[in-house]
């Protein structure tokens, strides 16, 4: 239940200005006074912004506007004719999520601006600015001369005052599966990568870089771009001007249109983020991007539950099974003319031997892909529309009769629907397939989106597919489904607004190391994950993976961290449905390391980060909601370090259990990744200890109440 604990009368600072009055200050500042925005208009009547850290200017005098292929471009000659300052404080109530209670504190500016020219349109800028970083949006307010806007470009600046250590993949138009680069600010080229052929589907048109980006700064200064609240609207890219330190907006446009966003006013704009901090761990602590989203939409959504989930899927990766069955797409229809061969993974048999292991093992869910007809050559097909079925199972899959035993057993079937990027064929069938999700008793399905957007010419990031993601969640939301989408549209905190979007991929994720002919993730991965993508929302990243190496299968393969950073994972990179990804026998030959798997949970009631540099390391500390237990993890890169652990978090006069799972003495992510040592302390508020982490190693600690 949301709290509203106070809300603060709005003040009217001024109405009329002069546009070139640079002599007024139109200010905000953060409740704790270490940030300050300031606004105003140029000579020319051009609105700009700057931001202001600890009295360290980190963003000088940035422009504002837009350009249109219907209008004039609106970006100056314009007067302020009216501003509103105002306070807003509340505390509201995530009903899943890395804690319970979020602090929603910031200072409002409201400029309201007119043009001087002949059109006089109007145009609004809001600016909240939080302790932990500030977001701004235009408003377009209903007006007798300007009825539709079809948006060729934004134009908001980023300008910067310094050359930033910046953590970056690039501006890609369809997918965000690369890996993250480290250099200077003034060294990022993304155009190398404009060739990188990744699923048939990757686009880079400029040099810029997809959000969010994440910029550490020589005082120890961390700035992260992002944007909250994208709806119907294109996805934002940021150009890079090198030479400047100018970061500049560069929205995802189409083949089929020659603008990129078309609005009907009145409309607002997604907010543009910038997250600031003294530290990495403030960054992952922020609310900022969840904050700038409307409450909570739904209403109860108790019917979907935060869980656990093995599945058929790693499998498939490794090559011993597939998604298709052996079928024939004949006129249309997809007929079994008996070439079934007997590698097809979503088999009743193979489904109920994960459902037995799930429910041995405090593991609430079981996902199953390839369950259902059109995965024969489904890639390879130009015109994909019509070729999946969201209803129709394989002849060797009782969907009826799995759902029974799962039910019986205590364990949901997750659905899956593979879209193959064919849109309007999804769409079509979204309601009989959700239909059918709640007539069984699902309540979680992850879409994919694998290939070239269809209709042709749309990207996965433009506004076209924004508002597809977007209506998908709503549309599920009607039958108590709840969506974790991959090849998604970038998190952007409506997970506030619609709860029932659970998790996404949107990453480079654990799959790559199983096929990716690059040599998968490297040990770095993941420790700048958690300061760049992490920070936009929810990962499915699919830990777990027991069997390093997986020789058997793929030799030229494997996993580039140790067993233990494994297990950290399920505390470091945040979702609310965590797979346990290996297979069934790779886990039931290590019972040491499953243990703690078994007793981890996925929704917290606080978090903690103890430590932490971007790129090098990271330490996180979770507390269960219904059990009050904490869970520890951290994770290093390719160099070995030495992480104290200090319990000051803890709950006082409180005594724990302590379980460490460890890196051994020789453990090493590519020698010996499978080397594991579990110790059991006694741990109390007052306790420290220090943990050794190997070259791409980590630990984990359940903390279980005595």
């Amino acid at each position: 239940m949301k709290k509203i604990i106070a809300i603060l009368v709005i003040a009217l600072l001024f109405s009329s200005c002069s546009s070139n009055n640079e002599s007024k200050k139109y200010q905000a500042t953060s409740p704790n006074g270490t940030i300050v925005v300031d606004f105003n208009l140029n000579a020319k009547g051009k609105p700009f912004y700057s931001v202001v850290f600890n009295n360290k200017k980190v963003v000088d005098s940035s422009y504002l506007g837009f350009e249109f292929t219907n209008a004039k471009a609106l970006k100056d000659n314009f007067n302020i004719v009216n501003t509103t300052t105002s306070t807003f404080n509340e505390t509201w109530q995530m009903p899943w999520g890395e804690q319970v209670d979020v602090v929603n504190h910031y200072n409002e500016l409201r400029v309201e601006l007119q043009e001087t020219s002949e059109l006089k349109r109007k145009l609004n800028l809001v600016f909240k600015v939080y302790d932990d970083g500030i977001g701004f949006r235009y408003e377009f307010p209903e007006q007798a001369n300007f009825k539709e806007a079809l948006i060729k470009d934004e134009h908001t600046e980023f300008n910067l005052t310094e050359d930033y250590k910046t953590f970056w993949i690039p501006g890609d138009w369809d997918i965000y599966e690369h890996l993250y680069n480290t250099t200077k600010l003034s060294e990022v080229d993304a155009l190398q990568f404009a060739n990188h052929k990744n699923l048939a589907q990757t686009y880079i048109p400029e040099n810029a870089v997809n959000t969010p980006v994440t910029m550490v700064g020589a005082d120890g200064t961390h700035l992260s771009f992002h944007e909250a609240a994208l709806i119907d609207y294109s996805g934002m890219t940021l150009k890079v001007d090198t030479k400047n330190l100018d970061l500049k907006s560069s929205l995802v446009g189409s083949e089929n249109t020659d603008y990129k966003v078309k609005r009907t006013l009145p409309f607002e704009t997604p907010w543009r983020t910038i997250q600031i901090s003294n530290n990495a761990p403030e960054l992952i602590e922020s609310k900022l991007i969840v904050n700038l989203n409307e409450p909570n939409k739904l209403g109860d959504v108790s019917w979907f539950t935060p869980m656990k989930y093995t599945g058929v899927w790693w499998e498939m990766h490794l090559d011993k099974s597939t998604w298709h069955y052996g079928m024939e797409h004949i006129n249309g229809e997809w007929k079994d003319t008996g070439k079934a061969h007997g590698k097809h993974g979503a088999t009743t048999e193979n489904v109920k031997n994960f459902i037995d292991f799930s429910a041995k093992n405090n593991i609430g869910g079981v996902l199953v892909e390839g369950w259902n007809t059109g995965w024969e050559n489904w890639i390879g097909f130009e015109d994909r529309e019509g070729v999946f079925d969201f209803v129709t199972p394989y002849p060797d899959y009782d969907i009826n009769e799995v759902v029974r035993y799962a039910k019986e057993k205590g364990v949901e079937i997750i659905m899956h629907h593979e879209t193959s990027a064919a849109t309007e064929t999804y769409t079509k069938q979204q309601d009989t397939a959700f239909a059918l999700m709640q007539s069984l008793g699902m309540h979680s399905v992850k879409t994919g989106y694998v290939g070239k957007i269809l209709p042709k010419g749309e990207y996965h990031h433009g506004q076209y597919m924004v508002n597809h993601y977007n209506n998908t969640v709503e549309k599920a939301a009607r039958y108590q489904v709840a969506i974790n989408a991959h090849e998604p549209i970038k998190a952007t905190g409506l997970r506030r607004t619609y709860p029932n979007t659970i998790s996404r991929e949107g990453l480079r994720g654990q799959e790559f190391n199983a096929w990716a002919s690059d040599g998968g993730n490297p040990p770095e991965h993941l420790p700048i994950v958690a300061f760049t993508r992490m920070l936009s929302g929810p990962i499915d990243y699919t830990p777990g993976i027991f069997n390093i190496k997986f020789d058997e299968y793929k030799p030229d393969n494997q996993v580039n961290t140790t067993i233990a950073q494994q297990l950290a994972l399920y505390v470091v990179i945040y979702s609310p449905i965590q797979m346990a990804a290996d297979l069934v026998e790779h886990y039931e030959a290590n019972p040491k390391a499953l243990q703690f798997i078994k007793d981890v949970g996925v929704d917290w009631q606080q978090t903690t980060v103890l430590n932490g540099e971007v790129g090098d390391f990271v330490t996180i500390a979770r507390k269960e909601r219904l059990t009050e237990n904490w869970f520890v993890g951290g994770i290093t890169d390719e160099n070995a370090r030495t992480i104290d652990v200090d319990f000051s978090f803890l709950d006082a006069d409180v005594t724990y259990q302590a379980t460490i799972y460890k890196d051994g003495k020789t453990a090493h992510w590519d020698n010996n990744p499978t080397d594991l040592e579990v110790e059991t302390l006694t741990i109390t508020k007052a306790s420290k200890l220090s943990c050794n982490l190997a070259a791409g190693g980590g630990f984990a600690i359940s903390l279980i109440k005595k």
